[in-house]
């Protein structure tokens, strides 16, 4: 789908709204989580690495928003016991969630399948799909106590359309694909709940200069520019649309 890069929010778009981010320690997911909290939301920063997240939480209590949460975890070695624990934290803590941004990711490395190491390939599978989808399973009781929630699976170019030497993260992403279909599919008769698929596109992050180290970055939306598309797929002006794939900025 088309994306929504002169999408104008209004100051208040995702006011009193819990939102989960993933990856919030730096590139997209720090972007998404400041500019959400900006927006009047309680962000819940998910990632590994602590002094990043803490480093995110204060830029957004520094710039007045709502204070934040901090929740680290990592996919590579998450289980389902700590998925439901997760659950049943933001169950006491907050008692429903209003939007899920699945934005943590892990490139593996572009190279021929034959040369493909099986370990970095499972390793790609579970911090892209098997993490999110299982996390998203033990979260759905609490989406589905909002109002108005909304699930955002990060896509990529090549999850809509495989390309030769992306291995295992082109194989994750058209699972992400897929899997949103299904979920979308699945909850189609839950009016508060819609899922979608976002591709942020070229932008200027550490994953993108590791996937093409000869590229210009300063050729590159910066996270911050793509940010419009993102705040309409979690905000209420996307209250119905579900199941759809979306682009945050036009393609290159």
């Amino acid at each position: 789908m088309s994306c929504k890069i002169d999408y104008q929010p209004t100051p208040d778009l995702l006011k009193d709204r819990i939102i989960l981010v993933t990856g919030a320690g730096d590139g997209i997911g720090r972007a998404a989580a400041l500019t959400y909290a900006q927006h009047g939301a309680t962000v819940i920063l998910l990632g590994r690495t602590i002094a990043k997240l803490e480093r995110v939480y204060d830029e957004i209590e520094a710039a007045g928003g709502p204070q934040p949460a901090i929740f680290p975890l990592n996919f590579e070695g998450a289980t389902l016991k700590d998925f439901h624990e997760m659950a049943q934290t933001l169950d006491s803590e907050f008692g429903h969630l209003d939007g899920i941004l699945h934005n943590a990711g892990m490139l593996g490395r572009i190279t021929p399948f034959e040369q493909y190491n099986p370990e970095l390939w499972n390793q790609v599978m579970q911090v892209n799909i098997n993490g999110p989808i299982w996390m998203t399973q033990a979260l759905l009781p609490l989406l589905q106590q909002s109002e108005d929630a909304s699930v955002i699976f990060t896509s990529s170019s090549v999850g809509r359309k495989g390309r030769a030497y992306w291995g295992a993260y082109a194989v994750s992403k058209c699972a992400t694909e897929g899997f949103m279909e299904v979920l979308a599919d699945e909850v189609d008769n839950q009016q508060n709940l819609r899922i979608n698929t976002l591709n942020p596109g070229a932008t200027r992050t550490q994953m993108r200069r590791s996937a093409f180290p000869g590229e210009d970055p300063a050729t590159l939306r910066t996270p911050e520019e793509i940010m419009p598309t993102y705040l309409w797929l979690m905000g209420p002006d996307s209250c119905g649309v579900s199941g759809q794939k979306w682009d945050a900025q036009p393609p290159r």
